[in-house]
């Protein structure tokens, strides 16, 4: 085991599968203690047992982060553990459709998600983070720069992700807090896998072939890829970095447009 992030204690919400498990899987390797909030208790208690057998050092916290005060709750709780030194805001969810298509509960379901569930874990974390120093690190989606058809919800709602992401930076760089945030394409994550198996079954092998190809470099990103992007973001390294977005996306952004 490396370790870039010896003893540092961070949070990782959605962790329990796709981005948010390969950032856990890539930081333990690299010496973080790791604090994962997913609500889905039973798929994050898988996750902890195969970190723990690998070595790594997590605990797992099953959490709804669009309900602030369990959210707060369970924050104060990591705190008692030791110093918080990095939030990573991964968890979300997505809706497929246009504003016509697209019902008030969908709406709602996504901006609890992802921007209420952001939000609530920023507010409960930042008391911890402030004077002392340390990273936030927001999900969002290159869709909160160009917006993608027929995600209307999902494309407000990292907008929305975004600038939070640049409020934040601003409002805290003089409390020794950096925020930033990372804009990914196309990732091939079990969403992506239960998507096509739902919609387009026994044509899953040509749509996914379909999808890659929306992406210049010809592929989806995997996971592990989005992780490496956030472990540098979390070293030392990158100690200088703030209020900025960071796009991995295979060209989408720049060579759509």
């Amino acid at each position: 085991m490396g370790r870039t992030l010896a003893n540092k204690n961070i949070i990782i919400t959605g962790a329990a599968s796709g981005i948010g498990k390969a950032i856990a899987m890539v930081l333990a390797g690299e010496g973080a203690i790791l604090h994962l909030l997913d609500i889905n208790g039973d798929t994050l208690n898988e996750v902890v047992t195969e970190l723990r057998k690998q070595g790594g050092s997590c605990h797992g916290y099953p959490c709804d982060i669009t309900q602030q005060k369990a959210v707060i709750a369970t924050i104060a709780a990591i705190a008692e553990r030791g110093q918080i030194n990095i939030l990573i805001n991964n968890a979300g969810v997505a809706h497929i459709g246009t504003v016509e298509q697209t019902r008030e509960a969908d709406f709602d379901r996504v901006f609890n998600v992802n921007v209420k569930g952001s939000y609530n874990c920023m507010y409960a974390a930042i008391p911890y983070l402030k004077d002392k120093g340390g990273l936030i690190l927001n999900m969002v989606s290159v869709a909160a720069s160009v917006g993608i058809a027929e995600r209307f919800a999902y494309s407000a709602s990292k907008g929305a992700l975004l600038t939070m992401t640049y409020s934040v930076a601003k409002d805290y760089v003089d409390k020794g807090i950096r925020c930033n945030s990372i804009s990914p394409a196309r990732v091939h994550t079990p969403f992506v896998d239960g998507y096509l198996r739902n919609t387009y079954p026994g044509e899953e092998e040509a749509m996914y072939k379909t999808l890659e190809r929306t992406q210049p470099i010809g592929r989806m990103a995997q996971p592990k890829e989005i992780a490496h992007l956030v472990l540098y973001l979390c070293s030392d390294e990158a100690s200088f970095i703030t209020g900025t977005d960071f796009p991995i996306d295979g060209g989408f952004i720049k060579l759509n447009s």
